[in-house]
């Protein structure tokens, strides 16, 4: 049975009880697992598609909450390494009464950073279709350099490359310049998914449209570009089709991107892709239409709860939210 393989980051989301910057209320914060590409090897998961997340983890206490929180949800974590050099990131995140996020990070020199060339296995790929990454193993050198690394081996093997932007410029340097290190990545992703604002910063001075125009002719196949609540689109080389989302109350946006992505690349898995079935899937639009929907209603089910790991959905309580509305 072939897998998607999520690589990059897993850390612990310390999420405030607070609604308010503003409020006077005692802050506390509760444990989440998190972690964007975890989050998508969980969504995965979770809808019983087969999942393995690679990357290094601490021998640190945290590590181990994250180690077991992955295996709970039914991640295959074979592709995992540990260090007891350095310890686990985190992530303080905060809500308003919209549940929109902010985030401040205590990641320098921490465990996920710390995989290297070495840590991948060509075995990991043979059957693997689905290769996802996204742009937070760009903010280190070293990380940065391995993550292009495993770009090449996944297409050299066959695999399909996702790339969630998925940018928090938090994460960078100050005197960094992400879009540097993301576009050149660009070509060797089949599937690319961004937010409105991510679009926008990554075209520079190019119109949207000239962007995606230029980045499907460059080798991009699916680029998917998300609006929050609003209508999302998806572009392949010969099409542009518009989806309306499933109008909810927002909770919590912490895992709806990756709701969003783990639902899409889930639904792909089905097909056991190769390139060649890739491209002609890329040709049907009705079948992508039907694909993104489902994507879609993931992305909604998980902010209508709070947390990362607990909000995705399994295919009961997507069928049930889906009846609810």
């Amino acid at each position: 049975m072939k897998h998607t393989i999520c690589f990059g980051e897993v850390l612990v989301d310390l999420l405030s009880n607070k609604l308010s910057q503003n409020s006077n209320e005692h802050e506390a914060f509760t444990k989440f697992a998190g972690g964007a590409p975890a989050n998508v090897s969980v969504a995965i998961a979770k809808l019983g598609g087969n999942a393995y997340f690679a990357g290094m983890l601490s021998t640190d206490s945290f590590g181990d909450f994250l180690h077991n929180a992955l295996k709970e949800q039914g991640v295959k974590t074979d592709f995992m390494r540990f260090t007891n050099q350095a310890k686990t990131a985190l992530a303080f995140v905060s809500l308003d009464n919209d549940g929109d996020r902010t985030f401040e990070f205590y990641r320098d020199n921490t465990a996920d950073l710390h995989f290297s060339n070495d840590d991948f296995s060509r075995e990991w790929f043979e059957q693997c279709d689905i290769f996802h990454i996204c742009s937070n193993t760009l903010t280190d050198k070293n990380i940065r350099n391995t993550t292009a690394y495993g770009v090449k081996f996944a297409k050299k093997n066959n695999s399909i490359v996702s790339f969630d932007i998925n940018l928090r410029l938090n994460l960078w340097p100050s005197d960094a310049n992400p879009r540097e290190y993301i576009l050149p990545l660009l070509k060797d992703c089949s599937i690319i998914k961004a937010s409105k604002e991510e679009l926008e910063y990554l075209a520079g001075e190019q119109s949207s449209d000239e962007f995606i125009a230029q980045t499907l002719n460059n080798g991009c196949e699916l680029f998917v570009v998300t609006d929050a609540c609003n209508p999302m689109h998806w572009y392949t080389k010969n099409a542009k089709q518009t989806l309306h989302p499933k109008k909810v109350t927002m909770v919590d946006a912490t895992a709806a991107g990756d709701a969003f992505v783990g639902g899409l690349l889930y639904q792909l898995g089905l097909h056991a892709l190769t390139p060649a079935s890739f491209s002609t899937l890329c040709e049907n639009n009705a079948k992508l239409n039907t694909i993104f929907e489902f994507a879609s209603l993931c992305g909604a089910h998980a902010a209508s709860y709070k947390g990362a790991f607990n909000s995705l959905p399994n295919q009961k309580s997507l069928y049930d939210f889906r009846s609810e509305r």
